[in-house]
């Protein structure tokens, strides 16, 4: 074998454990990034506590990028000329309450605010009109949304609780306002509110609910001619694959190095 092949076989060998070394390199640096600098899409199907008399729909939509969120909302067949409350609802189950979840009183079986809360949790964010979003804001109805049919669009900052929750699949969207009699208003026909004895209970039973649920970013479509987001598209699989072939081709090389210096001995 000759003195330059001798070189490059060498060099070749240095070579070979700094490539393999390489991609977990790469995947290592991808764990800088923190799961809150993602932004991702949420989405909820709102829907009636039959059980409260409410017949109405809606559905929600939040973009979250860190504690930063985008919020949409579209609700339809509530009591009309009354305002509704409306808010996140975080850290418990991240679901709806069953109807079973719902109690008699007086006679009247109806389901509350604090009825649902093991199921939904507490109040994270106020979807407010204006103003203040926390949990403080929870019963300002003089900045919720008023009406039958309405569409919300806010971006506001959640808390770290609320922006956690939301991330890890446990917020859910509460709009409140009920007309169980229906006589077009909110009045004492199912005594105080449970959250506010000021307020009739009408006023905050909840309405329409829905868990927010993450929804796919970027192409997922399977079959022929999809645009089906691979794991091979990812970086760190691109950087694996990439040192992957730099160590076949070390392989090769030195291969054909081997046999040419077979020949010229």
């Amino acid at each position: 074998m000759s003195k330059s092949a001798v070189r490059i076989l060498a060099a070749l060998t240095v070579l070979a454990p700094a490539v393999a070394l390489a991609s977990p390199a790469l995947a290592d640096d991808s764990h800088e990034t923190h799961d809150g600098d993602r932004a991702m899409t949420l989405h909820a199907q709102l829907d009636p506590f039959k059980v409260n008399k409410v017949t109405g729909h809606g559905t929600a939509q939040v973009r979250l990028k860190g504690n930063e969120a985008h919020v949409k909302m579209k609700v339809s067949g509530l009591l009309a000329g009354a305002p509704h409350a409306q808010h996140f609802h975080i850290a418990a189950k991240g679901v709806c309450p069953p109807e079973s979840a719902a109690k008699v009183r007086d006679g009247k079986r109806f389901l509350n605010t604090t009825d649902g809360v093991p199921f939904y949790g507490t109040i994270g964010t106020s979807l407010t009109t204006t103003g203040d979003t926390g949990p403080g804001s929870g019963l300002a109805v003089d900045r919720f949304p008023v009406g039958s049919d309405y569409h919300y669009e806010r971006t506001i900052k959640l808390s770290d609780e609320a922006a956690e929750s939301l991330r890890e699949g446990t917020g859910v969207v509460v709009v409140h306002g009920i007309d169980y009699n229906k006589n077009g208003k909110y009045d004492d026909n199912l005594g105080p509110s449970d959250l506010d004895p000021k307020l009739p209970a009408e006023a905050t039973n909840p309405a329409l609910c829905g868990a927010l649920k993450k929804s796919a970013d970027g192409p997922v479509h399977g079959g022929q001619g999809g645009a089906q987001l691979a794991a091979s598209d990812t970086p760190v699989a691109a950087a694996t694959a990439a040192g992957g072939a730099a160590l076949l081709a070390v392989a090769g090389g030195a291969f054909f190095l081997r046999r040419r210096a077979g020949r010229q001995s």
